[in-house]
């Protein structure tokens, strides 16, 4: 579990309801509406589906546990998993690497190509499509949001002006006004906590994953060309090493 996605976001929300409890007295029933609720959420929801295919928006649910729920490996593991497939194969050949544990299935689809004697620029191509179309389905995720994060103060304004209308309508009605400028008001307030502290967040973080993804295989790509063209562990964990940050990388007697 993403510590980080969860502290935040939950953090954000208990301090909003906070602030509501203590400038109402305790009273936070006087934060709910229904109309303002129908408008913002059930419009958003609706606008989004409308942007989107219906299968892709059926799969929000996944898509929000990536934000939540998403293991990857460190490039740290990587190097030290390349660099061991690299010394197998200058003592073994690629044969070797056919039993070989690799829990990644991207590095284990490249090594098994290796195996099965495909040339490097097939190599190259298969896994840079597969790169590209990862990198697409994590943008997908973080475009619906996205839309989400649009969308919703939109129809917040929207309700704001229904309000609005049944405000200045109703001026004969005292008891008319509150009710509607309750519309008013709640549905801007909806509108900016959807975008500002569900879908903004969520979106920041899908697009976090896209980019870690992206540059682990990366790394494992050209762990894989590195391993195919022969060369020494020790040159291509120094290469993959330009992967990390600085800080990370060790002396060049390290290396």
């Amino acid at each position: 579990m993403d510590l980080a996605t969860v502290i935040g976001i939950v953090g954000a929300i208990g301090l909003v309801i906070m602030a509501m409890f203590m400038s109402s007295n305790g009273d936070l029933a006087m934060f709910g509406d229904g109309p303002s609720t129908v408008i913002v959420f059930g419009g958003s929801i609706f606008i989004v589906l409308s942007n989107f295919t219906m299968s892709q928006f059926l799969g929000i649910g996944k898509v929000v546990g990536k934000a939540f729920m998403f293991k990857i490996e460190t490039p740290e593991e990587l190097i030290e998993k390349a660099v061991e497939l690299a010394d197998s194969a200058r003592k073994g050949g690629f044969l070797a690497l056919e039993e070989a544990e690799i829990p990644n299935a991207f590095m284990r689809k490249g090594v098994d190509m290796l195996v099965d004697g495909h040339d490097a620029d097939v190599v190259r191509a298969t896994l840079l499509k597969d790169i590209s179309l990862t990198t697409t389905r994590h943008e997908l995720g973080a475009n619906l949001f996205k839309s989400l994060a649009d969308i919703a103060p939109a129809m917040g304004m929207i309700g704001t002006l229904i309000g609005l209308v049944a405000m200045l309508s109703n001026m004969d009605d005292p008891k008319a006004i509150g009710p509607a400028m309750a519309v008013a008001l709640l549905t801007t307030l909806y509108g900016a906590f959807l975008a500002n502290v569900v879908a903004i967040p969520i979106q920041a973080k899908l697009e976090l994953r896209k980019d870690e993804e992206e540059q682990n295989q990366r790394l494992i790509l050209d762990a894989i060309l590195g391993i195919q063209d022969g060369q020494n562990p020790k040159v291509i964990e120094g290469i993959l090493k330009n992967y990390l940050p600085e800080s990370k990388r060790g002396s060049d007697k390290e290396e």
